[in-house]
């Protein structure tokens, strides 16, 4: 299950990038160099491997997804491409600023849903899976048992499926000869 967790692993830490990097962007953020992302996302998924060994609450993934967003947005802004529009203020303003800090929160939070529902997700599938081969294999070996013992014979000769059905079976009507003319 290792490869399956770091595929896992690996997705969401491009997911998270990506997306984190395109809402720095749109909140105003200048433009980063692409060995930037491509660098960051490794750590990422060392992060998510380590996180995903068993399936994680919600408080703990809120708490990991802020402290990456927060490593992100600095990391992003060190790697600016470009210096920012205004020179002695790092966005341009209280409000560039409020909305650089929304972008990031956003991002925690989608990012922390994601790997909580991926992870509810990954384990309600498996759970099914497992009952279904679960349910396949007895299905399947049930005739090949029944044909491996020997019929059931009670001591009076009778067998106790034919003595279940004819208990089962009802045969309630008018007598035999009521309508004979």
């Amino acid at each position: 299950m290792p490869v399956l967790r770091l595929l896992r692993a690996t997705v969401f830490a491009v997911a998270c990038v990506t997306v984190s990097l395109g809402m720095h962007v749109l909140a105003g953020g200048a433009a980063v160099d692409p060995a930037t992302p491509t660098a960051v996302v490794p750590l990422i998924t060392g992060g998510a491997f380590v996180l995903a060994r068993r399936q994680r609450g919600l408080g703990t993934l809120l708490t990991a997804a802020f402290a990456v967003q927060y490593g992100l947005h600095h990391l992003f802004t060190a790697a600016a491409v470009q210096p920012p529009p205004v020179p002695g203020h790092g966005h341009g303003g209280l409000v560039a600023d409020l909305g650089m800090l929304l972008a990031h929160a956003v991002t925690a939070l989608l990012s922390a849903y994601w790997l909580e529902r991926g992870e509810t997700a990954l384990a309600t599938l498996l759970h099914l899976l497992v009952a279904a081969v679960v349910t396949l294999l007895v299905w399947r070996a049930a005739p090949a048992v029944r044909r491996l013992l020997p019929p059931h014979v009670e001591e009076g000769g009778t067998r106790f499926v034919a003595r279940l059905l004819d208990a089962a079976v009802s045969r309630r009507g008018p007598p035999a000869g009521a309508f004979v003319f």
